[in-house]
């Protein structure tokens, strides 16, 4: 008996030990990534400093260290190429489509995989201005000088007034107009806050407004109102200028629907491993994004109060993502 426990007990000495020698293993591989900070791309719109805030908050769990780096929607892709930037979160289907594949075409730039969210971005109106414009939704009222004047402002008429995005989401709202020979003036919002504070202020007064709204968002839940309905996008569309209605011009149709992509630096993976692992396998769906959006536009929380309540409720979710 003294023989088997004394056998036993060095068994256990000799399977503790090798446990230790793994766990070290695994210490050492991650101890191999760069403490390098790994630089998180913020941009102008609510969803996507949440979604970055996310990814960087589960990355630091993990002990990685982390910088967030205010970029350029659609220029960011110069340091994702040399590598100065190395991860953003959110690129759309809608408006980035160009950028992202011109970028992973250098070999330079990841794609790591769909956020999960489904993207819709196009003009839009409320319900109530359809009784100033009754063929709506098809883009084709738009052309009748009637409705064009019943959109239009003090600055814009007898030309209809369209409120876009920022100049830098890009979306060629500017050629649109001309390609359709719409008697339309586009006016760039300054910032995603003006853009919807424009909305609100419209809709309290039923004043005409046309602009662009996206989802996921908490602003097609909140007010009555519809998308145009463009011709149905195609690459040829964007691409070809003998494609569509108007033979000498190319966007003569609406915008692309689709995914919402994260891309990164192709060095990601090499260098970083294990976050490379991570964001890849970050997802999340439009009903969570639509929630945690109205949370801080609409009832004052802030980006990272928010993120903080999904870490907690998500915590076995985002272990996931972390883990080796």
């Amino acid at each position: 008996m003294k023989m088997k426990s004394f056998y036993t007990m060095n068994q256990r000495m000799r399977m503790g030990g090798l446990a230790v020698a793994l766990a070290l293993t695994a210490g050492f591989a991650h101890a191999q990534e760069s403490t390098d900070p790994i630089k998180l791309t913020l941009h102008d719109w609510t969803g996507q400093l949440i979604t970055t805030q996310i990814m960087g908050e589960v990355l630091k769990k993990a002990g990685y260290n982390i910088e967030y780096v205010q970029a350029d929607y659609l220029a960011q892709f110069a340091g994702l190429e040399t590598g100065d930037l190395h991860v953003a979160m959110e690129m759309w289907e809608t408006t980035g489509r160009d950028a992202m594949d011109a970028a992973t075409a250098t070999g330079k730039v990841e794609v790591l995989g769909p956020t999960g969210m489904k993207a819709k971005e196009e003009w839009w109106y409320p319900e109530y201005m359809k009784e100033k414009c009754p063929g709506l939704p098809n883009w084709e009222a738009l052309k009748d000088a009637a409705c064009a004047e019943a959109f239009s402002t003090a600055e814009t008429a007898p030309k209809g007034r369209y409120l876009g995005g920022p100049v830098t989401w890009g979306g060629f709202d500017d050629e649109r107009v001309k390609a359709l020979d719409l008697q339309f003036e586009v006016i760039h919002a300054g910032t995603d806050a003006a853009l919807f504070a424009e909305l609100e202020s419209a809709y309290q007064r039923t004043a005409p407004i046309l602009l662009w709204i996206y989802a996921p968002h908490w602003a097609p839940a909140k007010y009555a109102g519809e998308w145009v309905e463009f011709p149905e996008y195609t690459a040829e569309c964007y691409n070809d200028s003998a494609w569509g209605s108007n033979p000498d011009k190319a966007y003569d149709c609406g915008k692309p629907f689709g995914e919402i992509w994260k891309v990164g630096w192709a060095g990601l993976k090499d260098k970083w491993p294990g976050a490379h692992k991570a964001v890849t396998a970050f997802t999340i769906d439009n009903n969570e994004m639509g929630t945690m959006i109205t949370e801080v536009d609409l009832n004052g929380k802030t980006v990272e109060a928010v993120t903080s309540d999904w870490m907690v409720a998500n915590e076995a979710r985002w272990q996931g993502w972390i883990s080796k």
